[in-house]
């Protein structure tokens, strides 16, 4: 996943300087093994060791207090979003030998993802025929693909969609790809992204996939924000680059590189940017810079920035003229920031 992040636990484990000095000797040998970019990661933990050598973690007295120090820091030091530090009960390291997850286990997975509502947070039809859905972050895509297809399934009769990445995290690559699949029509396969994994020496290629049966044909708008991130960032960037989608809103938050997770000691576990994300099309990624709208706009205007550009076409393409009223009349309504109120009565009645 291109942000994961496990389960936090509440326990505060008290540390003692000893502790400290081993939690700092396995990150900063953790970090030059898996970081990315082998520069950074000597000297990120070079910075790291030396703050340790000056006393600059002897307050962090709690596992908490050293996870949220650390993590505040590998950010800053590497300039790396997706670095991050977490206190988690019983954390064990993912490898290659690890036994996969129980049958147990992936239920309960599936069963939060379906209590978080697939991170579909909203699906709305805007005045206009307009369709609207904002997505939280990108699941696994055992539990998310058919969510998607059905959502899209919803949408089929609109002539426009704005799917809304404002508040989106991140998540699964995979689930981007299949997300995406649904903007090309059938039998057109294409080449996103390819991710190199340096602790495995390994390349992944990620296509969209052709056994999506939904496809979706209409203009595709895409709202971004500062808060974009990740996963995010990837479908906002996919969808930029393959000239499937206009974005409106903000630059994002500029993190390609996906992490894995690592134990350090005393259950702080440390996510480390260890792979690359190259677009396929472009051969490189939108890490430091992130993603740049094709209409720039404040965030918060995003929505309704996208609702007018909408609308404007749609009146200029109208066959009649009862339609094009209506369309103008809409038009106006949202340029005015206005909403139509919902009637409760029946016609005729005051």
């Amino acid at each position: 996943m291109l942000l994961s992040i496990p389960a936090v636990s509440a326990e505060v484990a008290p540390l003692k300087g000893t502790d400290r000095a081993a939690i700092v000797q396995t990150l900063v040998a953790k970090i030059s093994e898996n970081y990315i970019e082998p520069n950074v990661a000597e000297r990120v933990g070079r910075a790291i060791a030396s703050k340790h050598a000056k006393g600059g973690y002897a307050s962090c007295a709690s596992a908490q207090a050293l996870s949220e120090a650390l993590a505040k820091d590998l950010r800053e030091f590497s300039g790396d979003k997706h670095f991050g530090a977490r206190v988690i009960e019983g954390f064990r390291e993912f490898s290659s030998t690890s036994e996969p997850p129980s049958r147990a286990e992936m239920e309960e997975r599936r069963d939060r993802t379906a209590r978080r509502g697939y991170d579909i947070q909203k699906i709305e039809r805007l005045p206009g025929n307009i369709d609207y859905i904002e997505l939280r972050a990108f699941g696994a895509p055992a539990f998310v693909a058919q969510a998607y297809t059905s959502a899209m399934q919803l949408m089929t009769g609109t002539d426009a969609l704005i799917i809304d990445l404002r508040r989106n995290g991140g998540g699964s690559p995979a689930s981007v790809a299949y997300l995406i699949s649904h903007f090309f029509p059938l039998g057109d396969e294409r080449h996103l992204i390819d991710m190199y994994n340096r602790p495995e020496n390994t390349t992944q290629q990620y296509w969209t996939v052709p056994t999506v049966a939904q496809r979706y044909d209409k203009p595709v708008y895409v709202l971004t924000s500062a808060r974009t991130f990740s996963g995010g960032e990837d479908f906002a960037y996919g969808m930029q680059v393959q000239k499937r989608g206009t974005l409106i809103g903000e630059t994002t938050g500029g993190g390609s590189n996906p992490v894995g997770w690592y134990s350090v000691g005393n259950d702080i576990a440390v996510a480390i940017p260890t792979s690359r994300t190259t677009n396929f099309i472009t051969k490189t990624n939108w890490e430091h810079v992130g993603v740049k709208p094709d209409i720039a706009v404040p965030a918060a205007q995003a929505l309704q920035t996208a609702h007018v550009a909408i609308l404007r076409n749609l009146v200029l393409s109208a066959k009649h003229d009862s339609e094009r009223t209506e369309l103008q009349r809409l038009l106006t309504m949202v340029e005015k920031g206005e909403t139509e109120k919902p009637v409760y009565t029946l016609r005729g009645e005051r």
